[in-house]
C-alpha cells in the first residue's frame, strides 16, 4: 500500500455549436447539462448528417437515426398539398430535428421519471403560436398522444401543454441561451480551473480494493484483488462469482490496523494468457524471522476458468524486505513481452541502508524496477534476463535491474497510445511516493536514475548525493508539494473510446488527501498541464447511474480491456474493512458516438453462483435553484428554412420507405434505477389528463426477490395495463421486451406463468410472433388487441441480461 505519513440552423443556430471542441477548458455554468433521449450526453456524428444539419457537429443523432427522422418527414410531408409544404414544412423539420439537439432530454421532458415523455418537444409560447396558426394540421401526424388529440384545436389549451416548466431550455429560445451553447461538448471547469468529471459505481463491498485487472482474452472481465489474497472474477454485467478467483489468504502477511502496506499487492496476466492460462502476482510473505516480498507464477485450473490452479503456483523471486513498509507493489507486462517489477527501498525513513541507500545500489533489488523475461520457463529457470537489460555487464550491479533511484512506487501503467496516431504508445508511467515534502510522476526509461534518496520530486534530500554531478538522474514530468497530498497512487492515460475529450489525459489520485488529478501534454510545447478534478456540481452528473462523490482513499487505478478509466477507494484504509468501493471515470459532456464503442465479450463458462451487484452510492448536493433566465427574444420566420425545404422536395425518396417505428426513442425507466433522486421538481405540475404511458410500454412483474431483469411481461395498451397470454412464447418474443426495457440478451422466454398468473388484468395479447428486431410488442404479428383464447395460465414472461452467460451449476 502507498500509505506513508512521513512524506438550429441558420441565422438563429448559434455558431459556438459549430466549433465546439478540444483544445481548451472552459468555464461553464453549473446548470448546463446537455442529455439525449437515451439519457446519455451528446456526440459528434461520425458520418454527417443530411436532414437535421444543424446538429451536424454535435447533438444527438447519428446519421442512421438522421435518416430515420428524414423519412418520417417526408411520411408526415406527403399528406399536404404544395401550399401546406411551403407553409409548414419548416416546422416539421425543426419539430422532428428536436429529438437530435444536444438538450433533447430537456425538449421532451424525459429527464424526469414522474412525466411521460413528450411526442412534441418543449415549444417556446411564441414559437407555438406561429406553429399553430400556420400549421396545427400537421399535430395529427406529428403526435398519437390522444390528449393532444383532443386539445389540438384549441390555440391556449394546446401551446400551455406544449410549454415546458423550465423555460431556459424551450425551442427555440434555448439556441439563444450562451449559458447553454457556448461551450457545448468540453470537459467543464470551475472557476478554479477544476475539471468536472462524474463516476459510476461498478463494485462495491470490497476490502482495500488495491488492484483491478483484466486478462486480455476477449471475455471482457475485470479482475479485482483485496489485500488480504482475495481476488475476485466480475463479469461484463457487473456480476461477481461468489467462488474467488484466487485465494491465499493463508500466505499473505498483513493485518487490520489502518495503514498497513504489506499484504496482496499486484496482480498480472501473461500478454498470451489466452493461450498459456499465467499470471502473476506480487505479495508480502513471512519466512521464519522475516519478511520478504514474493512474485509468483499461477496457472488458470483447466476445468474452471474463474478459479485458479492453488497448486500450480511457482515462486519467481523472493527479496527480503528489512522493514514492514515501502513494498512496492506494481507488475505489468510492457510493450516489449517483459514482466516489469516494481520494488519499495526497503521501509524505514530516507533509505538509510547503506552507504547511498538501497535505491542507488544497483547490486540490490530494493528500489527499483526490474525487468525480467519468464517465457518459456517450464524447464530450466524460471526467467531469464533480456539481453538488452541497461546493467547486464556492468560489474557488480543486478542483471534485472532496468531502472533505479526509486523509493516506492505506487501504481504504474502502460501508456496504450493515442486510438488513431499511436502517439505515446508503450510509455510506462509510475507515482513514486515521497518522503516529507514532494510527491512525484515520472516516465520510466530503460537505465535511468530517478534520483532517490538524493532527490525527492525536483528538490535535493540528501544534499551530499544531490551535489555529485555524476547522478545523472531523471527529473520527474510532475511533482506536488505534501500540502496537496502526501501519497500519490499513479494512474493512466486514458486511451478508451467512451469519452473521446479525455484522451491523452492522464488521471491520478493521492491517497491521503483524496484529490483526483490530471497531467496533458501539450503537442507542441510537450509540457504537462496540470488540472484538478472535481465531481461535477449542480446537474453536471444528474444522467442515470451516475454520481458525484467517493470515498477518499484512492488506493489504485486500473483500465479494463476496452480501455475505460476505474479507481478505487475506500472509507477505512484496512485490510479487513468491507468499504471500498470501485469507480468507473465518466465525462458527462461528451461521449463517443452510438456503436463506435461496440464489443462482443466472448462467452464465460461459469460454474459458481452468481452475486448481482446492486450499487450503494447516491448522487448528492444537487443544486436545484433557478437559473438566471435571459429575456425571451421573439422568434424570427421560418423563411430561412426554404432552401433547404426546396432541396428536400427535390430529394424526396419512394416513400415506400419503411416508416420509423417510434418517434422518442428511450431506455426503460427500470434502467434509469431513479437517479434523479434529490433533485425536486422545478415548477409547475403537467396537464393532470396527460397520459401515464405510451402504448406498447412494458413491465416486468411477479418475481418473488424482486428483480428487474425478470418476470411477468405486461403491455400498456390503449390507457390499461393487461397481460401476454401466448403458449407459443419464443424467445425472439422475449427479445424485443428485453431490448425495450435496455438489456442486451433475453436468456429466457417464459410461458405457462412461471412468473404467476396476472388475474386482475385484461389478457390484452395472444398469438405474438415477433422478427425479434421489433421495437415493442405491438409492432410484432398478433391476434388483435383484447383478441385471445388462452387463460392466465400462459401468461408469459422473460428472463433478460446484458451477457449471454453459460451456466453451470
Amino acid at each position: 500500500m502507498p500509505l506513508c505519513y512521513g512524506k438550429v440552423f441558420g441565422q438563429r443556430w448559434i455558431s459556438s455549436i459549430v466549433i465546439l471542441y478540444f483544445s481548451t477548458f472552459w468555464v461553464a455554468p453549473v446548470m448546463l447539462h446537455p442529455q439525449c433521449l437515451d439519457f446519455k450526453p451528446p456526440f459528434r456524428p461520425l458520418r454527417e448528417l443530411e436532414f437535421c444539419v444543424m446538429y451536424k457537429e454535435f447533438g444527438c443523432c447519428d446519421y442512421q437515426k438522421d435518416q430515420e427522422l428524414m423519412t418520417k418527414f417526408y411520411q408526415v410531408m406527403r399528406n399536404f398539398d404544395y401550399y401546406g409544404y411551403a407553409n409548414c414544412a419548416g416546422f416539421v423539420l425543426e419539430l422532428l430535428c428536436q429529438e437530435c439537439s444536444p438538450y433533447a432530454a430537456h425538449l421532451f421532458d424525459a429527464e424526469d421519471p414522474n412525466t411521460p415523455v413528450r411526442t412534441i418537444p418543449g415549444l417556446c409560447p411564441d414559437y407555438c403560436s406561429q406553429f399553430w396558426k400556420k400549421c396545427s394540421s400537421t399535430i395529427p401526424f406529428l403526435t398519437d398522444n390522444p390528449h393532444v388529440a383532443k386539445i389540438k384545436e384549441d390555440h391556449t389549451r394546446l401551446c400551455q401543454y406544449l410549454e415546458l416548466d423550465d423555460m431556459d431550455y424551450c425551442y427555440p429560445h434555448l439556441l439563444s441561451n450562451q449559458n447553454l451553447t457556448q461551450n457545448l461538448g468540453r470537459v467543464q471547469s470551475d472557476s478554479d480551473g477544476c475539471l468536472q468529471l462524474c463516476l459510476e459505481e461498478v463494485a462495491n463491498g470490497l476490502r482495500n480494493p488495491l488492484a483491478m485487472v483484466h486478462a486480455n482474452d476477449g471475455t471482457h472481465r475485470f479482475f479485482v484483488a483485496e489485500q488480504v489474497g482475495l481476488v475476485w472474477t466480475y463479469l461484463p454485467d457487473r456480476t461477481k462469482l461468489e467462488r474467488p478467483f484466487l485465494n491465499i489468504t493463508k500466505a499473505v502477511l498483513t493485518s487490520s490496523w489502518e495503514g498497513d502496506e504489506r499484504g496482496f499487492l499486484g496482480l498480472t496476466f501473461h500478454p498470451q494468457y489466452k493461450y498459456n492460462k499465467k499470471l502473476y502476482v506480487y505479495y508480502s510473505v513471512e519466512v521464519g524471522f522475516d519478511e520478504r516480498i514474493r512474485i509468483s507464477e499461477f496457472l488458470v485450473s483447466a476445468n474452471d476458468m474463474n478459479v485458479v490452479d492453488h497448486t500450480s503456483e511457482r515462486v519467481i523471486l523472493e527479496i527480503d524486505e528489512p522493514a514492514s513498509n515501502h513494498n512496492g507493489g506494481q507488475l505489468l507486462f510492457a510493450d516489449d513481452g517483459y514482466l516489469y517489477i516494481f520494488t519499495g527501498d526497503g521501509g524505514m525513513a530516507g533509505d538509510p541502508f547503506g552507504k547511498y541507500g538501497n535505491a542507488q545500489n544497483k547490486s540490490a533489488l530494493l528500489g527499483k524496477v526490474l525487468r525480467i523475461h519468464v517465457d518459456g520457463n517450464e524447464k530450466g529457470p524460471l526467467y531469464r534476463i533480456p539481453p538488452d537489460n541497461p546493467f547486464i555487464h556492468e560489474q557488480g550491479a543486478r542483471p534485472e535491474v532496468y531502472a533505479y533511484g526509486v523509493r516506492n512506487m505506487w501504481r504504474c501503467s502502460v501508456d496504450r497510445g493515442d486510438p488513431h496516431t499511436k502517439e505515446g504508445k508503450g510509455r510506462i508511467f509510475c507515482g513514486d511516493v515521497g518522503q516529507n515534502k514532494f510527491e512525484e510522476i515520472d516516465i520510466i526509461e530503460k537505465g535511468r536514475n530517478y534520483g532517490w534518496r538524493a532527490k525527492e520530486g525536483f528538490s535535493c534530500y540528501d544534499k551530499k548525493l544531490c551535489a555529485n554531478i555524476s547522478l545523472d538522474d531523471v527529473l520527474p514530468i510532475y511533482a506536488y508539494p505534501h500540502k496537496m497530498g502526501k501519497s500519490v497512487t499513479g494512474g493512466y492515460v486514458y486511451r478508451g473510446c467512451e469519452y473521446p475529450n479525455l484522451n491523452g489525459m492522464y488521471i491520478f489520485g493521492d491517497f491521503m488527501s483524496g484529490r483526483l488529478m490530471s497531467l496533458q501534454q501539450d503537442s507542441n510545447t510537450r509540457q504537462w498541464k496540470y488540472n484538478e478534478i472535481c465531481m461535477g456540481k449542480g446537474l453536471t452528473c444528474t444522467f442515470p447511474g451516475l454520481i458525484n462523490n467517493y470515498y477518499p482513499y484512492i488506493i489504485s487505478f486500473a483500465e479494463d480491456e476496452a480501455g475505460e478509466l476505474y479507481f478505487m477507494s475506500t472509507g477505512v484504509p484496512s485490510a479487513t474493512s468491507p468499504s471500498g468501493v470501485v469507480y468507473k471515470v465518466v465525462d458527462p459532456s461528451r461521449r463517443a458516438p452510438p456503436r463506435q464503442c461496440h464489443y462482443d465479450p466472448l462467452p464465460v463458462r461459469v460454474k459458481s453462483n452468481l452475486i448481482q451487484f446492486i450499487p450503494q452510492e447516491t448522487l448528492i448536493g444537487v443544486d436545484t435553484q433557478s437559473k438566471n433566465r435571459p429575456k425571451p427574444q421573439p422568434t424570427e420566420s421560418v423563411d430561412w428554412l426554404q432552401e433547404l425545404i426546396d432541396r428536400l422536395a427535390e430529394l424526396e425518396p419512394d416513400l415506400t420507405t419503411h416508416l420509423p417505428t417510434t418517434t422518442t426513442t428511450k431506455s426503460s425507466r427500470h434502467s434509469r434505477r431513479g437517479k434523479n433522486r434529490g433533485r425536486s421538481r422545478k415548477g409547475k405540475s403537467r396537464t393532470e389528463n396527460a397520459p401515464e404511458h405510451q402504448s406498447g410500454a412494458v413491465r416486468l412483474v411477479g418475481d418473488e426477490q424482486g428483480r428487474s431483469d425478470r418476470g411477468r411481461v405486461e403491455l400498456y395498451i390503449n390507457g390499461e395495463w393487461g397481460t401476454v397470454c401466448d403458449d407459443l412464447w419464443n424467445p425472439k418474443n422475449a427479445a424485443v421486451v428485453c431490448r425495450q426495457l435496455g438489456f442486451r440478451y433475453a436468456l429466457k422466454a417464459a410461458k405457462k406463468a412461471e412468473f404467476g398468473e396476472g388475474r386482475d388484468l385484461r389478457i390484452i395479447l395472444d398469438d405474438v410472433q415477433c422478427e425479434g428486431t421489433e421495437s415493442s410488442l405491438l409492432r410484432c404479428k398478433h391476434a388483435g388487441v383484447g383478441t385471445h383464447n388462452c387463460a392466465h395460465n400462459e401468461d408469459a414472461g422473460v428472463i433478460c441480461g446484458n451477457s449471454g452467460y453459460i451456466l453451470e451449476v
